[in-house]
C-alpha cells in the first residue's frame, strides 16, 4: 500500500520541478512512478498515457491526475492534478504582475526584446518535432496541409478544424482492434457523478461573474472564451496558441501580437504546463479593463478565472471517463481520429510559426482580405535586422548546441538586459 501522504509529497515536488514541457514532465513521472518507486506498472502507465492523449487538455496534467486517481481514487486525482498546476500558476501570476508593472524599465524591456527571438525558435523546434512524429502517411500530410490552408488563408476556426480532422480520421480507419476488457462495475454512475460535479465547479465562477458584473464584463468574456478553448485543446499548447493569439489580439483586442510572444516566453520559464500562458492573457485582459476593480485586483481575478476554466474541464474528463479507459483504448477508429487531429495540429502550428515570424521580424503587419481569402501583408524592407540576428543566435543555441528551452529563454533574456545597458538606443 502507498500512503496518501507519501504520494502527496511527490505530487507537490513534481509541481515545482516540472520544467521541459510535456515530454520532460511525462519522463519525470515515468522515472519516479514506474522505475524508482514502482507504484504503477509500465503497461498501466503507457495505457494511461494513451488514454490521456485522446482527450483535450495538457497531456502531462491529465496523466498526473489519472495516476493520482489510480493510486488513491478521487482525492488522489485531485491532489495530483491541482499540485501539478498550482506552483507554475503562482509563478506565472508573479511574472504577469511584473510584466504589467515593469513596462518602461530598461532591464525588463531588454529581457522581453530578446525573449521574442527565443520564442520564434522554440515554435519552429516544436513544429519540426511534432511533424516528424505525426506525419507518417500521405493522408496525414494532406490533413496537415489542409489545416494550414484552412486556418491561415481561409480563417477557418480552430475548433472546426479539429472536428473535421477527427471525423476524417475516424471514418477512414478500419474498425477492429484488440478485444476490450470487461467493463468496470458502476462506471455509468461514476461518470454521471463526476461529470455533474465537474460541470457545476467549472461554470460556477463564470455564472457568478455574469450575475454580479453583467454579461458584457471582461471576466465573463474571459470565462467563456477560455472554457471554449479548454474543450478543443487537442495537440497541446502550441496548437492552441495560434487560435488563442489571433482571437486575443484581433477579435478581443486584449493585447498586441508582440505581447502574446512575450507571454509564451514567460510561460517557457515556469514549471507546469505550457498552457499556463493562457493565465497571462487573462491577467492582461482584466488588468486593462478593470472596472469596477483596481487594475491589479482585476488582473488577479482574470488570471485565476482563466486558470480555473482551463484546467477544471480536462480533470473532469479524467474522472468521468477513467472507468471506460479499456474500451477507449481498444477502439482503433478513435486512434485514427487522434492521429488525424495530431496531423491537423501540425498545420495549425505551422500557421502559428508564420504568424509569429511575421509579427516578430517585421515592424508592421496588417490583415488583408479578398472574398473568402485572408492573408497578412507586410513590407519586406521593414525587416528588423537586430531581431533577425538574435533569432539566428537563438537557432544556433537550440539546433546547433542543443540547449534546453528554459536555458534558451534565460540566456536570451540575460543577453537582452546586457545589450539594453550597453546599447541603450
Amino acid at each position: 500500500m502507498i500512503s496518501f501522504r507519501e504520494a502527496l509529497g511527490f505530487w507537490l515536488k513534481l509541481g515545482f520541478i516540472s520544467f521541459g514541457g510535456p515530454a520532460g514532465q511525462i519522463a519525470i513521472m515515468h522515472r519516479v512512478l514506474v522505475d524508482e518507486k514502482k507504484w504503477i506498472e509500465e503497461s498501466r502507465f503507457l495505457h494511461a498515457l494513451n488514454f490521456c492523449v485522446l482527450l483535450p487538455g495538457p497531456e502531462a496534467q491529465k496523466l498526473a491526475t489519472y495516476a493520482g486517481w489510480l493510486l488513491h481514487g478521487t482525492r488522489g486525482g485531485l491532489a495530483a492534478g491541482i499540485l501539478f498546476v498550482l506552483p507554475g500558476a503562482l509563478v506565472m501570476l508573479g511574472l504577469s504582475i511584473l510584466y504589467a508593472l515593469g513596462r518602461g524599465i530598461p532591464a525588463v524591456e531588454g529581457a522581453l526584446f530578446d525573449i521574442k527571438a527565443a520564442v520564434l525558435v522554440i515554435v519552429v523546434e516544436a513544429l519540426i518535432r511534432i511533424g516528424k512524429r505525426a506525419l507518417k502517411t500521405r493522408f496525414l500530410i494532406g490533413i496537415a496541409g489542409a489545416a494550414f490552408i484552412g486556418i491561415f488563408f481561409l480563417a477557418v476556426p480552430f475548433p472546426l478544424i479539429v472536428l473535421a480532422a477527427g471525423i476524417a480520421g475516424f471514418f477512414t480507419t478500419v474498425a477492429g482492434g484488440p478485444v476490450a476488457a470487461a467493463p468496470a462495475p458502476g462506471r455509468w454512475r461514476h461518470a454521471a457523478a463526476a461529470a455533474a460535479s465537474g460541470l457545476a465547479l467549472w461554470w460556477a465562477p463564470v455564472l457568478a461573474a455574469a450575475l454580479v458584473l453583467g454579461s458584457s464584463h471582461v471576466l465573463v468574456d474571459i470565462g467563456l472564451f477560455f472554457s471554449k478553448l479548454a474543450v478543443v485543446s487537442f495537440g497541446g499548447a502550441y496548437a492552441l496558441l495560434a487560435y488563442m493569439a489571433q482571437q486575443a489580439v484581433e477579435s478581443y483586442h486584449w493585447m498586441s501580437a508582440p505581447e502574446m510572444v512575450d507571454g509564451l516566453g514567460l510561460a517557457e520559464t515556469t514549471p507546469g504546463p505550457l498552457i499556463l500562458v493562457t493565465q497571462f492573457v487573462g491577467f492582461l485582459a482584466a488588468y486593462r479593463d478593470a472596472a469596477p476593480f483596481a487594475p491589479l485586483a482585476a488582473g488577479v481575478l482574470g488570471a485565476a478565472l482563466t486558470t480555473w476554466v482551463t484546467f477544471v474541464p480536462p480533470m473532469t474528463l479524467i474522472f468521468a471517463l477513467a472507468p471506460f479507459v479499456e474500451q477507449l483504448r481498444a477502439n482503433r477508429r478513435l486512434s485514427g481520429a487522434l492521429a488525424a487531429i495530431t496531423a491537423a495540429v501540425v498545420g495549425v502550428i505551422l500557421n502559428l510559426t508564420v504568424w509569429f515570424a511575421l509579427h516578430v521580424l517585421f515592424g508592421s503587419v496588417t490583415e488583408a482580405r479578398a472574398g473568402p481569402l485572408r492573408w497578412y501583408a507586410f513590407d519586406p524592407l521593414a525587416l528588423d535586422l537586430k531581431v533577425g540576428a538574435l533569432a539566428a543566435l537563438a537557432a544556433v543555441l537550440a539546433f546547433g548546441l542543443h540547449r534546453g528551452l528554459v536555458e534558451l529563454v534565460l540566456v536570451m533574456a540575460a543577453l537582452g538586459v546586457a545589450l539594453r545597458f550597453v546599447l541603450p538606443g
